[in-house]
């Protein structure tokens, strides 16, 4: 796989005019733009605007229709790839060199926003307005792009940046809500996950399940899964799964019939103190504090 450390390889390699800017440029995507017949990585952030002109766009490897854009986003050294996709004429790429961001708010700020580790099956989908807020940022920040550059064209890029990032998060919390109307609650399809897994006696074999083994049986990446979790719960992945395996614990506890050491191991965990600490981190009591208050 090709990977571009700087911008000038990165459009050299896609037969792209030169940049602006050594670290920061502006691609006007076509139809048949070479990022979305090939995989590679790049020193890059990528921030993407594509309509798509017709068919189907594989969503969190779901097929849904959209007629209206799409945003997606890429970080430095992650895989992009989109592949057998129809678009219109319009779209635009921003690539954002990381050390573009030296020195700005920016630079720290960036790493907040948790859509840069989504797959592309998991772009953003805007609404008319939403499209519309998004492509009037990008013409401000193609009239900077362009126009001759001085000492205050980096700041006001970023700032229109890091607008485009704000109304990503707001626009996303909109999508997490529209998708679980679609396709029903994520935290129950989660909790089945985690009934099979205990079900298929998996816990002893290999211990606690990790939240990329549950994205990977919901066909969504690790850290898409637990912000649409967080929207819906109030709660991580990582929470939920704790939470279930506690709820097991207590019913085993209740029973009576096994020690602390055998139901912690029976429930994946590496030792009985590292499950002790969870569990009374969870009820405010030890193991055996709860099985004793359950008898009484």
């Amino acid at each position: 796989m090709q990977h571009y450390k700087t911008l000038t390889e990165l459009h050299l390699g896609n037969h792209w005019d030169a940049p602006e800017h050594p670290l920061f440029s502006m691609i006007g995507c076509q139809s048949e733009c070479k990022l979305g017949n090939r995989e590679f990585t790049t020193d890059c952030y990528v921030i993407a605007f594509k309509k798509i002109k017709s068919g189907i766009f594989m969503y969190g490897r779901t097929p849904y229709d959209h007629d209206n854009g799409c945003l997606f986003f890429a970080k430095p050294r992650q895989i992009i790839e989109m592949k057998n996709l129809e678009f219109e004429e319009k779209g635009y790429m921003l690539l954002i060199h990381e050390d573009y961001l030296n020195g700005h708010e920016l630079f720290k700020e960036i790493e907040k926003y948790s859509f840069f580790d989504y797959e592309v099956t998991e772009a953003l989908h805007l609404s008319p307005k939403e499209e519309q807020i998004i492509l009037e940022l990008h013409s401000k920040i193609q009239g900077e792009y362009f126009n001759n550059p001085d000492e205050y064209s980096r700041d006001i890029i970023l700032s229109h940046i890091s607008s485009i990032l704000k109304y990503a998060q707001r626009y996303y919390k909109r999508q997490f809500i529209d998708r679980a109307q679609a396709t029903g609650k994520t935290a129950s399809k989660f909790n089945d996950a985690l009934r099979k897994y205990i079900g298929e006696g998996l816990l002893e074999k290999n211990g606690l399940p990790n939240v990329a083994f549950l994205a990977d049986q919901l066909f969504v990446s690790p850290r898409y899964l637990s912000d649409l979790l967080k929207q819906e719960t109030g709660k991580t992945a990582m929470e939920l799964i704790h939470i279930f395996m506690i709820s097991e614990a207590k019913n085993l506890l209740r029973l009576g019939e096994k020690g602390v050491a055998e139901i912690a191991y029976e429930l994946g965990f590496e030792n009985a103190s590292y499950f002790t600490r969870l569990f009374k981190k969870q009820t405010g009591m030890k193991p055996l504090e709860f099985r004793k208050s359950q008898m009484n």
